[in-house]
C-alpha cells in the first residue's frame, strides 16, 4: 500500500511562500512596532518581495512540481515550468516596484492609510497572484484567484475617510464577485462531466464526455470563460476600471495594472489552452471577439479623457490598460487556432512583461507628479521637462513604447510580436482591427509625450523625489532601456514550456 504523507518541494514553492510568510510576519510585527518606527514594515515588505523574486533563480532550468497524486506523479496541484517562471517574475517583480510606490504614498498620506494592515494586504495579494500560475487544479486556481483578488478589494477602499475610495471598492468588489460566482458555476459543471479537478486529466477526459453530459460540460465551459473575462477587464465587463484606478491610492492602481491582469491572464491561458484545448472551436472565436471589442473600447475612452479634468491622467492610464489587455488576448485566441499555439502564448507572456515594465514606470511618473499637483490631471505634466527634464524624457519613453513607436522599441516589438501571432493564426481581420487601434492609441500618446516639453504655464512647480521613487524610476528606465536594445531577450525568455 503507497503512503499517503508526500514530501513538499519547498524551493519549488519558496516565491509564494515567502511573500504570504513576510505578510504575516509585517502584520504581527504592527503590533508591536511604535508609530514612528512603522515605516520599516514598509522595507521590510520591500525586503521580502526581493527575496522571493531572488528564489525563482534557482528554479530557471528546472521543471519541478509537489502536491501531486498519490500513484500518479505525473498530475499534480503546483507546478514551478517556465510559463510558471515567466508569470511569478512579471508578478513579484510587479509587486516591489509597486511597493516601492507605496513607501512614498504611505508616508505622504498623513496615517489616513494604516501601514501594518496596508503591507499585510499588499504582500498577502502579491503571494497569491505568485501561487496562481503554478496551480494545475481548478480548485488551487480558485484559491489562489481570490487570495490575490479578496486583499486587493480592501487596499483599494483603505484609506480613511475618502469616499471615491469607498466607492470604486464597492464598483470593484461587485465585478469580481460576480465573476467568481459565475467562473465557479461554471468549474462545477466542468468537474461534473469530468469528475475530476487537475488541468491534464481535464484535458483528456472533457474529450469523452457522454452525450447525456455534453450540455453541461459545454455550459460549463462557457461560464468558466465568461468569469475569467471579468478578471482580465474584458469589454463588456470593464465598467469598474476608471472608478477603481481613480479612488485606489496611486499605488494600488498601478499594482492592479499589472499584476491583476497578469494573474487573469495567467488564469485565462491555463483554463484555455492547458485544460480546454479541444473545446478551442468555443472559446478561440469568442476570445477573439472580446480582443477586438476591448481594444476598441479601451482605446476610444482613452482618447475622449479631457486633459483638464480631475484625475484624468489616472483615468486615462486606466482607458489604456483597458486597450492593452485587448492586445493581450489576442494571440490568447490565436492559439485556438493556431498549430504552434506555445507559440503563441509566447507572445501573449511578452506583451505582458513589456506592458508591465513601462506601465509600472509612467504609473511612478504620475505618482512623483501626484506629489506637487494632487488632481494629476493630464494638463498638469504641461513643461514637466522644464521642472525635471530626466522625469519628462523618462515619462515619453514610457509613452512612446506604450505607443510602439522608437525610441521604445521593446513596445514596437511586442506589438509586432502579438501582429504575427494573429497573421499566423489566420486572423487577418483581427490583425487589422489591431492595426486600427494602434493608430488611434498614438493619437493621446502622442498628445500627453508632447504635453511634456511643451513651454509651462505659469511658474513651474518643482517635483520632489525621494529614494524609494528615484529607485521605482531607475529600474522601470533601465529595463525598459535595456530591452529596448535587446528586445529577443523577451522571446527566449518567454519560451513556455507549458506542453
Amino acid at each position: 500500500m503507497s503512503s499517503l504523507v508526500q514530501s513538499v518541494d519547498w524551493l519549488a514553492i519558496a516565491p509564494p511562500t515567502i511573500a504570504a510568510v513576510v505578510g504575516l510576519g509585517v502584520l504581527v510585527a504592527d503590533l508591536f512596532v511604535a508609530e514612528a518606527r512603522k515605516p520599516l514594515l514598509g522595507w521590510i515588505a520591500v525586503a521580502g518581495l526581493a527575496a522571493a523574486a531572488l528564489m525563482l533563480l534557482p528554479l530557471l532550468d528546472a521543471d519541478r512540481s509537489t502536491f501531486c497524486l498519490v500513484g500518479d506523479t505525473g498530475v499534480c496541484s503546483y507546478t514551478a515550468d517556465r510559463f510558471t517562471l515567466v508569470i511569478q517574475f512579471l508578478v513579484l517583480g510587479g509587486a516591489l516596484l509597486a511597493a516601492l510606490l507605496s513607501v512614498t504614498a504611505l508616508k505622504d498620506s498623513g496615517k489616513r492609510l494604516p501601514e501594518g494592515e496596508y503591507w499585510f494586504l499588499f504582500l498577502s495579494s502579491a503571494a497569491g497572484a505568485a501561487l496562481l500560475p503554478a496551480s494545475r487544479d481548478l480548485a488551487t486556481l480558485v484559491v489562489a484567484l481570490e487570495v490575490a483578488s479578496l486583499p486587493a478589494f480592501a487596499l483599494v477602499g483603505l484609506r480613511h475617510g475618502d469616499r471615491r475610495s469607498s466607492e470604486a471598492a464597492l464598483k470593484f468588489f461587485l465585478s469580481s464577485v460576480t465573476a467568481t460566482a459565475v467562473s465557479l458555476l461554471g468549474i462545477s459543471f466542468v468537474y461534473a462531466a469530468t469528475g475530476t479537478l487537475h488541468l491534464a486529466r481535464v484535458a483528456e477526459r472533457i474529450q469523452h464526455v457522454d452525450g447525456q453530459l455534453q450540455t453541461l460540460a459545454q455550459t460549463g465551459v462557457v461560464l468558466t470563460l465568461v468569469g475569467f473575462a471579468f478578471k482580465t477587464a474584458a469589454v463588456p465587463f470593464h465598467f469598474w476600471v476608471p472608478d477603481t484606478y481613480v479612488g485606489a491610492p496611486l499605488p494600488v492602481a498601478a499594482y492592479l495594472s499589472v499584476i491583476g491582469k497578469a494573474v487573469g491572464f495567467s488564469g485565462l491561458i491555463l483554463v484555455t489552452v492547458v485544460a480546454l484545448p479541444s473545446y478551442a472551436d468555443v472559446w478561440a472565436p469568442a476570445l477573439a471577439v472580446l480582443a477586438a471589442l476591448t481594444m476598441t473600447v479601451g482605446n476610444l475612452g482613452a482618447l475622449r479623457q479631457r486633459p483638464t479634468r480631475a484625475y484624468s491622467a489616472v483615468r486615462l492610464l486606466a482607458w489604456s490598460s483597458v486597450g492593452q489587455a485587448g492586445y493581450l488576448l489576442v494571440p490568447i485566441a490565436a492559439a485556438g487556432y493556431s498549430d504552434d499555439p506555445e507559440r503563441s502564448i509566447g507572445s501573449t507572456l511578452a506583451y505582458a512583461l513589456m506592458y508591465g515594465v513601462v506601465n509600472l514606470g509612467a504609473f511612478a511618473v504620475a505618482a512623483l507628479a501626484g506629489r506637487a499637483h494632487r488632481l494629476n490631471r493630464v494638463a498638469d505634466y504641461r513643461g514637466l521637462y522644464a521642472a525635471s527634464p530626466l522625469t519628462a524624457l523618462l515619462m515619453g519613453f514610457f509613452l512612446l513604447c506604450l505607443a510602439g513607436l522608437p525610441p521604445g522599441v521593446i513596445g514596437l516589438f511586442a506589438k509586432v510580436t502579438v501582429f504575427a501571432a494573429a497573421v499566423d493564426a489566420g486572423l487577418g481581420w483581427l490583425a487589422v482591427v489591431m492595426a486600427v487601434n494602434v493608430v488611434i492609441a498614438l493619437v493621446y500618446y502622442l498628445r500627453w509625450t508632447a504635453l511634456l516639453f511643451r513651454a509651462p504655464e505659469g511658474e513651474v512647480a518643482t517635483h520632489r523625489l525621494t529614494a524609494p521613487l528615484t529607485a521605482a524610476l531607475a529600474l522601470t528606465g533601465v529595463l525598459g532601456i535595456a530591452l529596448s536594445g535587446a528586445p529577443q531577450l523577451i522571446l527566449r525568455f518567454t519560451d513556455t514550456g507549458l506542453f
